[in-house]
C-alpha cells in the first residue's frame, strides 16, 4: 500500500509539469511528515551522508572535461580523422560521423555535448555534400547517444552512486557493448547509404590519414588517459575524471589553441550550473532512496515477484519495458536515480550481476535518449538541424530499430557486457 501511495504521489507531482528533483523531494517530504514517525533530524542527516560519496565528484569533473572539448576544436579533428578513415564507403560522412560519436563519446561521457560537439560541424557538411537531412540527423541523434555507454559515462556513475557498484567495472563493461553499438549503427548507415546510393568521399591516402591522425591525438590520449589509468591502478575513476578535466584544459587551451584563457570562465560556469542541477536531482534521489528502503518497499516487491514465479528472462523482460516507458517522461539520471534503488534488489535477488544489470539499464536509457516526447538527443539535434521533433523522429527510426535489437542482445547474452571486467578480475566469474 505505501508503494502504491509514494508511487502514485511521485507521478501525479510530475504530470504538473513540476521538475523531476523537486517531485522527489516534496514526495520524501510529504510522506514522512503525514504518513510515518520518521525523526526530521534522520531526514536532514540523511541529504548529507548520501551524498558525501567520493564517486559523486567524478560527475563534476567529466562535465568540465567534456566542456573543454566541445569548445574546444577535439571534435573537429575527430570528425576528420574519422572520415578520413572510412569516408569513402558509401555514406562516408555518415559513417565518420558514427566513428566521431564514438571517438568523441570516449572522452566525454555525456551524450548531449557528444551529439551538439559532432553534430554542429559535421551536419552542415552533410547536408552541403548532398545527403537528405533527414539522414544526418538520424546518425547524429541516435550515434551521439554513444556518449553514455561508452565509458566514461555520467549515467555509468550515478548507477554506482545508487546501487554501490564499481564505477571501474561498469566502465570497462560498456567497453565491449560500446564498440558493438557503434558498429551496428555504422552497418545501419551503411546500408541505407548503399540502397540510396548516398555519395562517398574521395579516398584519403596513408599519408593523409597519418596527418589527420596526428592533430587528433591530443584529444584521442585523453581515452588513455582516463581508461589506461583506471585498468592500470594509477587512478580511481573519480581521480581519472580530475585528470581528465586537467588535461581537456591544457589541450582546449595550451596545444590546439581554440580556447583562450578569457573564454575559461565560461566553461567553468556552464558546467557548474550543469553540474549543480545534476547533484540536485542526486541528493534528492538519496532522500527517496531512502524513504523506499525505510519503508522496505524493494523488498517487499522483490519477494511478491518471485513469489510469483518470474525468473530472470521475465524480470529483465519487465524491466526493460518499464524502462522504456519511464524513458517517454524522464530524462536518463532521474531514471537511474529513481528506478535503480526499486529494480537493483530484485535483480541482486535473481542472481543477476549488477555491472550486467547496470549495462542493461545504460542502453535502455540510450534508446529513451533518442525517442519522444523526452527523448534529450531528439531536442538538442533539433536545435542543431532546425528539424520537428516529429521529422526527427521519422528520421531516426532506422537506427532506433537497430539499438531495440542491441538492446534485446545486451540483455540475455551476459558476456558481451562481462567479459573484459571478469578478463580483468573486476567481477567474479562465471
Amino acid at each position: 500500500m505505501n508503494a502504491f501511495i509514494i508511487l502514485s504521489l511521485l507521478v501525479v507531482l510530475m504530470l504538473t509539469g513540476m521538475p523531476i528533483s523537486i517531485s522527489l523531494g516534496l514526495t520524501v517530504l510529504s510522506f514522512l511528515f503525514f504518513m510515518t514517525e520518521v525523526p526530521i533530524e534522520s531526514v536532514a542527516l540523511k541529504l548529507f551522508t548520501g551524498i558525501e560519496k567520493f564517486e559523486i565528484m567524478a560527475i563534476p569533473f567529466f562535465i568540465l572535461a567534456g566542456n573543454f572539448l566541445t569548445h574546444g576544436g577535439v571534435a573537429r579533428r575527430m570528425i576528420a580523422f574519422a572520415t578520413s578513415m572510412v569516408g569513402h564507403w558509401h555514406g562516408g560522412l555518415g559513417l565518420g560521423g558514427v566513428l566521431a560519436c564514438a571517438l568523441f563519446a570516449a572522452v566525454s561521457g555525456s551524450s548531449p555535448a557528444t551529439v551538439v560537439a559532432i553534430g554542429s560541424i559535421l551536419m552542415p557538411a552533410m547536408v552541403k555534400a548532398g545527403f537528405p537531412k533527414g539522414f544526418g540527423a538520424g546518425v547524429i541523434t541516435t550515434s551521439g547517444a554513444l556518449g553514455i555507454l561508452i565509458p566514461p559515462s555520467i549515467v555509468m556513475v550515478m548507477y554506482s552512486v545508487s546501487t554501490n557498484t564499481s564505477v571501474g567495472a561498469l566502465f570497462m563493461a560498456g567497453v565491449v557493448p560500446g564498440i558493438a553499438l557503434a558498429f551496428l549503427l555504422g552497418l545501419t548507415t551503411w546500408y541505407r547509404a548503399k540502397k540510396n546510393n548516398y555519395p562517398c568521399q574521395p579516398k584519403a591516402t596513408w599519408g593523409e590519414r597519418w596527418v589527420a591522425f596526428r592533430k587528433a591525438v591530443w584529444g584521442l590520449l585523453l581515452i588513455v588517459v582516463v581508461m589506461g589509468g583506471i585498468y592500470s591502478g594509477v587512478f580511481t575513476p573519480t581521480e581519472a575524471a580530475a585528470m581528465s578535466a586537467v588535461y581537456a584544459f591544457i589541450v582546449a587551451v595550451f596545444v590546439y589553441k581554440d580556447m583562450g584563457l578569457k573564454d575559461v570562465p565560461r566553461v567553468l560556469l556552464s558546467s557548474a550550473n550543469m553540474s549543480a542541477m545534476l547533484l540536485y536531482i542526486i541528493t534528492n534521489a538519496v532522500l527517496f532512496s531512502f524513504l523506499l528502503t525505510h519503508e522496505n518497499i524493494p523488498q517487499q516487491l522483490a519477494d511478491q515477484m518471485i513469489g510469483t514465479g518470474v525468473g530472470v528472462i521475465g524480470f529483465l523482460l519487465i524491466s526493460n519495458l518499464l524502462l522504456l516507458i519511464a524513458g517517454n517522461f524522464m530524462e536518463p539520471s532521474s531514471i537511474v536515480l529513481i528506478l535503480a534503488p526499486i529494480l537493483f534488489p530484485i535483480a541482486m535477488k535473481l542472481g543477476i550481476d549488477p555491472v550486467h544489470f547496470g549495462i542493461i539499464m545504460v542502453v535502455n536509457m540510450e534508446v529513451g535518449m533518442c525517442h519522444p516526447p523526452v527523448g534529450l538527443n531528439l531536442y538538442v539535434a533539433s536545435g542543431i538541424t532546425k528539424m520537428g521533433i516529429t521529422e526527427l523522429t521519422v528520421a531516426v527510426w532506422p537506427w532506433l530499430l537497430t539499438m531495440l535489437g542491441f538492446l534485446v542482445a545486451v540483455t540475455y547474452w551476459p558476456t558481451m557486457s562481462l567479459a573484459l571486467p571478469r578478463a580483468l578480475g573486476m567481477v567474479a566469474g562465471g
